[in-house]
């Protein structure tokens, strides 16, 4: 604003200079003034004329009008500026637009404190040098000029005057700077004999507001004379931008049963034009609300700061009884301080009204009835309650809990997210003997705890009524798995164990029979009237249906029910050793060379499928040798081994060598068996064991060799 005062009160003396200077001053069209200074009194009284101004088209001045930018104020049709009712701030500026036929221009009338006007006009004195003419130092008087924005052709058209007091004959003005001869180019143009200085197209402010240029006197050669002076021109605003909302979408929450005048959000307009004139001074305003429901007025917004804020109780700023929780308002804003005249921007603002826990959930009945089988387990009911905040938040989200009948925690109530109902479920089979029927107290409540004001009440609790039906059970064997430990030899027909098995359905008078339900081997049998079990072959520890010395087999209980149920019991059988098995030896089949060095034939091993002590230590034995001469020995290695030895060379036929093994059971078990020798001619590391007159020997089962002498 000290800038305008400057520019103002430059012009205005400007305007002294230019009489001195100027004998003959052509007319130029609009207001031969076109800054004014008015001091700010303590209040503006009604029909107070402010000042005069003076507008002429030079051709008459038909039909003039004068619009002011400030309503408490108007331009009569002699020019003088009259106030309208008493105003204690007009603020720092006024516009004044006067048209006629011919011509239409626009003046400025600035409006400062006392001791702003004079720190101004010292500046402007300052930067003049001194009032006195002689004093100033350049002869070239460049005056700034104001032009208004957007204004209509013919273009060119003059916008102001340079004078020079000391032009000699041939001298010419010459112009420069931004918008002369630099982007944007061709603006503004210099009459180079008159000085008069003509803007070719319209201004936008918006897009350059000040142009500052240079003005030069040069002669016909073009060397300057005199200059540069510096030439201002501005450009005046007009209100030709309208108000927009840049920052959307715009969208605000307020929780229901806000207090009035609860802020729920702020919109904000830019306006392109000046901001410090009216033409960028907003004024918001809400031009309709959706829904109409409960008021049409639900909000209001602050016209000066557009802060959108309730103005309805907070009883109708509720949620539950609303048509939406949703309101979208059209908002305007409109420069000119609001005036009918100015210009107009819109927005639409999402207002969503917030749910808070104001509702307590409530069972939709007081008692649930529920019928389940005992054994069974799952989902037996739903609850269902209502709630009338918002789905699928936690003042809407329901928690269940069991305050009473659970005490053996058989019950378990979850929500069933989807559709806040409660789903009651067993999770330990019911017993109808023990009781058959149950009652539980069931309580719901939110996610969310309640507002202060609000509690739960009887109709957050509920009873369920549980009546568990009979079903025939299987009788139960006592103990189950049963063990016992018996002898595997013990005589066919021996009693293992009687067997015990009870009906649950101690209420029902029922009869049970027993059957074998898997016996592997076929060794057992039970009585079907009083359980007893007994052998019917002999119990064979090393049979392969026999594991770690355990035999298994499965029983059946079954009551007189209709139907019958059944109940399976284990029996576990663990058989002690009896020596039962002889043992047997391996390999039985060696080989050795006729002209063998090394006579030892073969290691001999025993093996025996009793346990201890029915195995080794082994005993080792030769049958008695046929002919004079003894062919060969045995010597015992080991409790399990002992080695074949050769005591002479043998011709290349066949052997068998009677050998018997005993265990040391208690009575010990002997095998005898043959073990055949093949004496074989040896050749280059190749052994041929044809034998051209073998013995016959009846062997079907050869075991694997673990010592055999290969020739040298």
């Amino acid at each position: 604003m000290q800038h305008k005062t400057q520019l103002a009160l430059s012009f205005l003396l400007s305007q002294v200079l230019l009489l001195a200077f100027a004998e003959d001053l052509e007319c130029i069209p609009g207001f031969q003034q076109k800054v004014f200074y008015v001091e700010q009194p303590s209040e503006f009284t009604e029909d107070q004329p402010v000042l005069n101004l003076v507008f002429d088209d030079c051709q008459g001045n038909n039909k003039l009008n004068f619009e002011v930018s400030n309503p408490d104020f108007k331009v009569e049709s002699d020019g003088s500026l009259v106030v309208l009712k008493n105003v204690s701030e007009a603020g720092r500026a006024l516009f004044v637009h006067a048209r006629t036929e011919h011509a239409e221009d626009m003046a400025e009338i600035l409006i400062v404190g006392a001791n702003e006007k004079h720190g101004a006009l010292k500046e402007i004195f300052k930067m003049e040098g001194n009032l006195g003419i002689p004093r100033q130092k350049r002869a070239i008087l460049a005056t700034p000029i104001l032009i208004p924005e957007n204004q209509r052709p013919p273009f060119p058209r003059p916008v102001g005057k340079v004078i020079s007091s000391e032009r000699t004959e041939g001298a010419k003005f010459r112009l420069s700077g931004k918008g002369v001869d630099q982007d944007p180019k061709g603006i503004f143009r210099i009459n180079e004999i008159s000085g008069e200085v003509s803007v070719t197209r319209a201004l936008d402010r918006e897009a350059i507001a000040n142009y500052e240029l240079e003005v030069e006197v040069t002669d016909l050669s073009g060397k300057i004379i005199d200059g540069p002076v510096r030439l201002d021109i501005s450009v005046i605003d007009q209100n030709d931008n309208r108000p927009m909302f840049r920052e959307g979408p715009y969208v605000g929450h307020v929780m229901e049963g806000s207090p009035t005048g609860t802020t729920v959000m702020r919109m904000t307009a830019f306006d392109a034009d000046d901001s410090s004139t009216d033409n960028a001074l907003l004024r918001y305003n809400i031009l309709k609300q959706t829904p109409t429901k409960p008021s049409p007025n639900m909000f209001y917004i602050d016209p000066e700061k557009g802060d959108i804020v309730t103005v309805v109780s907070p009883v109708l700023l509720d949620r539950e009884t609303m048509e939406t929780p949703k309101y979208e308002l059209v908002i305007e804003a409109k420069d000119m301080g609001g005036l009918d005249v100015g210009l107009t921007g819109t927005a639409t603002a999402t207002i969503l009204i917030d749910d808070k826990n104001d509702h307590p959930p409530e069972f939709t009945k007081k008692e649930f009835q529920a019928t389940v089988k005992e054994g069974v387990t799952g989902v037996i009911v739903n609850l269902t309650v209502g709630d009338r905040d918002d789905p699928v938040t936690g003042a809407w989200r329901a928690v269940y809990t069991i305050i009473n009948g659970n005490p053996g925690q058989s019950f378990e109530i979850h929500t069933n997210p989807q559709t806040n109902e409660g789903m009651l479920s067993v999770v330990k089979p019911l017993d109808y003997e023990i009781s058959a029927f149950h009652t539980l107290l069931i309580k719901v409540e939110n996610e969310d705890p309640l507002i202060p004001d609000i509690a739960y009440g009887p109709s957050s609790t509920a009873t369920v009524q549980i009546t568990v039906e009979d079903v025939n059970e299987g009788p139960v064997f006592h103990p189950n798995p049963m063990t016992v430990t018996k002898q595997e030899n013990i005589s066919i027909g021996s009693v293992v164990l009687t067997v015990n098995a009870t009906d649950p359905d101690t209420l029902q008078h029922q009869t049970i029979r027993y059957s074998v339900y898997k016996d592997p081997a076929g060794w057992l049998e039970i009585n079907p009237t009083n359980g007893t079990v007994g052998t019917t072959a002999t119990l064979d520890r090393e049979s392969p249906y026999v594991h770690n010395n355990v035999y298994t087999a499965l029983f059946l209980a079954i009551d007189s029910g209709n139907p019958p149920a059944t109940g399976t019991g284990t029996l576990h059988i663990t058989l002690e050793d009896v020596n039962d098995n002889t043992p047997f030896l391996y390999p039985t089949l060696a080989k050795v060379c006729d002209d063998a060095k090394d006579l030892r034939v073969v290691v001999l091993g025993a093996s025996d499928k009793d346990l201890h002590p029915n195995t080794d230590p082994f005993k080792f034995e030769l049958s008695k040798q046929s002919g004079p001469d003894k062919l060969w020995r045995i010597t015992k290695l080991n409790n399990t081994h002992a080695q074949v030895i050769l005591l002479q060379n043998l011709k290349k036929a066949n052997y068998n060598i009677p050998i018997s093994v005993t265990d040391s059971g208690k009575p010990p078990l002997t095998n005898n068996t043959e073990l055949k020798l093949q004496v074989c001619s040896c050749k280059k590391s190749k052994m041929d064991c044809s034998a051209t007159d073998a013995l016959h020997i009846s062997m079907t089962l050869i075991l694997l060799s673990l010592f055999s002498l290969f020739c040298l």
